[in-house]
């Protein structure tokens, strides 16, 4: 995989053009954006030491529209940045996780962006060069993780009489069935090798069926999900909120399975940067990551999750009727099809439950499980490469600043064995056993 083109990447993580709507990934640009300032000079803020003033106020950060971008948001429209001493940051609207890349690979020098809300598999394939241009490796930091929980499997109506849920068994049948008659079920995802594409491949192979051979996986930016499955584009997609719900209440489709119930309190999306921004800033870097801890702290308040919804739900953020937001963050997922879930845990976190702190064990998960599906080379050394990308020490230090020492787990290498909803466990500390394990794989 080492010497495999982007071009041949996207291929082999089965980004069909065959119907399929296929992210622009050479593509560069930015949409809206909001900035919390214009000056340059740096300044420390009122609770910032001269010592410790950064180094810059300016950052230049993305995110794509989805309701887990809420702490950069918020971490900009409540001063939480500024608060910091970074009264010069922008956090703009991307219109892909191809496009987040690309401009992660162009940096903030050349028009592109510094750090970014972002899929946690995505900072290593960056810093591996596994999809940068010339395969070059671009080093990243993951700094936090934003949230866990908060994603979903959702299914077209034609299919509503399955009344699939955590058992995709149901779904084998007709699978064949459409490939007898010439055709191919078609699952999207939101970037091949990212946590969409390795969901929505854990939860089809628990049920028997190969995603290598017995689907077509497209792959379509989250805000265009609904329109595409409207449009009869694809059978089925796994996304983060609000586009499940949007789904829902279109009529369009129904959740099978919140993503809690695949794997609870599972990792999701991280904050990341450039690692030559983080090297060359460590204090600012330092600003903008106790920012986020804040932000993600204000977040996770019960009281504040309708104001918050509001917020991000703008045109500039995430431009979705804020019903569509507020539900499910709160707790209530109506599926589609007559399951209900009220009050439930399984609502995406942002702080409680260690839900921010990066825990290595869950990146080694994610780049084992992209050893399974060959987008990382078997002999891959996971150990020294999420030891380079995953600076949860930098994530320590921020919490100390913000006066959440006390939230550092005790345990900062690993969470624990993890449990899947098929019973099958992962131990960081032996992820050939759980490769070995696993039925079915890329040959």
């Amino acid at each position: 995989m080492s010497n495999l083109s982007r071009r041949k990447f996207l291929f082999t993580a089965g980004a069909t053009a065959a119907g399929a709507v296929v992210v622009n990934g050479c593509s560069t640009g930015l949409n809206k954006s909001a900035s919390s300032g214009s000056s340059p000079a740096a300044a420390p803020a009122v609770n910032v030491s001269a010592a410790d003033a950064p180094e810059t106020t300016t950052a230049k950060l993305g995110f794509i529209a989805l309701t887990d971008s809420a702490p950069l948001i918020i971490a900009l429209e409540k001063g939480y940045f500024a608060k910091y001493g970074m009264k010069d940051v922008s956090v703009t609207k991307q219109t892909s996780w191809a496009v987040v890349r690309d401009n992660l690979e162009l940096g903030s020098d050349r028009g592109g962006i510094d750090g970014s809300h972002i899929l946690t598999p995505m900072p290593y394939f960056i810093s591996a060069g596994k999809i940068t241009k010339g395969n070059t490796p671009v080093p990243m930091y993951i700094l936090a993780r934003l949230n866990t929980d908060g994603q979903g499997i959702s299914i077209s109506n034609d299919y509503a009489d399955l009344k699939l849920a955590v058992d995709s068994t149901p779904l084998k049948a007709k699978i064949e069935e459409l490939k007898s008659g010439g055709k191919k079920f078609k699952a999207a995802v939101t970037f091949p090798g990212g946590n969409h594409d390795l969901f929505m491949r854990y939860w089809l192979s628990a049920g028997g069926i190969n995603p290598e051979t017995d689907v077509d996986i497209v792959v379509v930016p989250p805000p265009q999900m609904v329109a595409n499955m409207e449009t009869k584009t694809m059978d089925a997609f796994c996304v983060g909120e609000p586009w499940n719900d949007r789904l829902v209440t279109k009529k369009i489709g129904y959740t099978a399975i919140t993503t809690g119930e695949f794997w609870r309190n599972h990792p999701e999306k991280s904050f990341a940067m450039r690692a030559d921004w983080v090297d060359k800033n460590p204090k600012a870097a330092k600003a903008l990551l106790a920012a986020v801890q804040e932000a993600q702290v204000w977040c996770d308040k019960d009281e504040n999750k309708e104001e918050m919804c509001k917020i991000i739900s703008a045109d500039k953020y995430i431009k979705a009727p804020v019903d569509d937001i507020l539900e499910r963050a709160r707790g209530t997922f109506d599926m589609g099809n007559g399951r209900v879930l009220t009050n439930s845990d399984l609502l995406m976190k942002f702080w409680r439950e260690s839900a921010s702190f990066p825990f290595k064990s869950h990146d080694t998960w994610f780049v084992t499980e992209n050893m399974r599906w060959g987008k990382f080379d078997a002999n891959t050394d996971v150990k020294a490469l999420v030891d380079k990308v995953n600076r949860s020490d930098l994530w320590q230090d921020a919490a100390k600043l913000i006066g959440q020492e006390a939230a550092i787990p005790k345990d900062t290498a690993s969470r624990g064995v993890e449990t899947f909803f098929d019973k099958v466990t992962f131990d960081a500390a032996n992820p050939k056993a759980y490769l070995d394990s696993l039925k079915i794989k890329k040959a």
